[in-house]
């Protein structure tokens, strides 16, 4: 049975997110005019907290094992949404990723929906998750158990040029490793003979990954890098690394895919006479799961902005990974987007880092806030779909 907010819920979360339009502006510019990296978010996390705080929030600043995380909660209802909130940048470009619209509407979001958490039954918590550039700050926070008593998760993501109705679609897993080579030094000159060359090894793996590639699904991704060294022409190589990443749409075919890259490399050690070892770059991303009853919702609340929404092909599957999939492949979430009109540079670029803050940011930030406020109260109105999720995570294992 649909209990869809009554007019008036809707009306309140507007304007309360007008009521707060100028912090919430304020805190997207000033996160944007001081851009910080993964895991050193310091003054970005503070700046996200002082708002929540000041509305009465009960907030948790560097808990889970990491400095730059936050949990602020509101509320005592027996559902409870989470809100992501990001704001880490990219190095040397700044919000070329347009974290600070991210922060800033998710805040909004929760202070809209503080007004109205009681008469929804709804516990409010946002989840402010460091790392998302680089580093799984959501993955970590997940094993540290953050998202253990949430029901549901969403968060929005900027993108430039229209709105997007994300049904159907899902985004690329990433998973990135090191893969370290130990051979034997050895003068190249007088005694070539007496050494075991580590950059052969890494050059046999490039060549056999490259040759893999042809046998593997559309859609796969595979990229390697040899990583810096001080090697010198006259020195036999002893140690060579490259940094390898596998990106797929489907998490059992992205294990499946590495376990083939790395055994690429097993096989470039035995021919070159090296040893080999490989390490964890950071948490691997998984394909995002949209939940289709959650996103119809977003849909619905982002309509009624005055957004139009344009529909892609199912199936489709965005260039880019974020290490929301993992929340979604754990818990009910979605990880939609909200367009940045009128903006044409492409995300991961200074142009779009220019355009993180501009008039048509500043209008996704305010849009963003009433859509996830609106999609969290739809979702505990309705009473089918909020016994489901309760369902889903009382039968949820924990996250290992």
């Amino acid at each position: 049975m649909e209990l869809a907010p009554a007019s008036s819920t809707a009306q309140r979360l507007q304007q309360a997110v007008a009521t707060h339009s100028q912090t919430l502006l304020g805190l997207s510019a000033a996160l944007h005019a001081d851009p910080e990296i993964a895991f050193n978010e310091h003054r970005s996390v503070a700046r996200v907290a002082a708002p929540l705080e000041q509305a009465g929030f009960n907030v948790q600043l560097g808990g889970f094992d990491l400095e730059t995380s936050l949990r602020a909660e509101f509320g005592s209802g027996s559902l409870t949404v989470g809100i992501c909130a990001e704001y880490d940048a990219l190095p040397g470009i700044g919000h070329a990723c347009g974290h600070n619209i991210i922060a800033s509407g998710a805040v909004g979001a929760a202070l809209a929906l503080a007004q109205v958490a009681e008469e929804l039954d709804l516990r409010v918590v946002l989840l402010g998750t460091p790392a998302e550039e680089d580093g799984g700050g959501k993955e970590l926070m997940l094993r540290a158990g953050a998202f253990d008593d949430v029901d549901f998760a969403i968060m929005v993501h900027p993108t430039p040029g229209m709105d997007i109705d994300c049904t159907g679609t899902s985004s690329q897993g990433c998973d990135r490793f090191k893969v370290h080579f130990t051979g034997t030094a050895s003068h190249a000159a007088a005694a070539p003979s007496h050494g075991v060359n580590a950059s052969n090894a890494a050059t046999i793996a490039q060549v056999a990954i490259g040759l893999l590639r042809q046998q593997l699904p559309d859609g796969i991704r595979i990229n390697a890098v040899v990583l810096p060294t001080k090697a010198v022409t006259n020195v036999i190589q002893a140690q060579a690394s490259l940094e390898i990443e596998v990106r797929a749409h489907d998490a059992a075919l992205q294990q499946e895919v590495k376990d083939k890259v790395l055994r690429a490399c097993h096989g470039a050690a035995l021919a070159s006479g090296c040893e080999m070892d490989w390490e964890q770059s950071c948490p691997a991303y998984l394909p995002v799961l949209q939940d289709e009853r959650i996103l119809s919702r977003w849909n619905n609340s982002l309509r009624a902005t005055g957004r139009n929404l344009l529909q892609l092909p199912a199936g489709s599957t965005g260039g880019g990974s974020t290490d929301m999939g993992n929340v979604s492949q754990y818990l009910p979430a979605i990880h939609p987007v909200i367009a940045v009109l009128d903006a044409v540079g492409m995300p991961h670029t200074a142009a779009f880092a220019a355009e993180t803050c501009s008039a048509g940011a500043d209008q996704a930030v305010l849009d963003a806030a009433v859509a996830l406020a609106g999609t969290a109260a739809d979702v505990a109105a309705d009473t089918e779909l909020r016994q489901a999720l309760l369902q889903e995570r009382r039968e949820r294992k924990p996250r290992a």
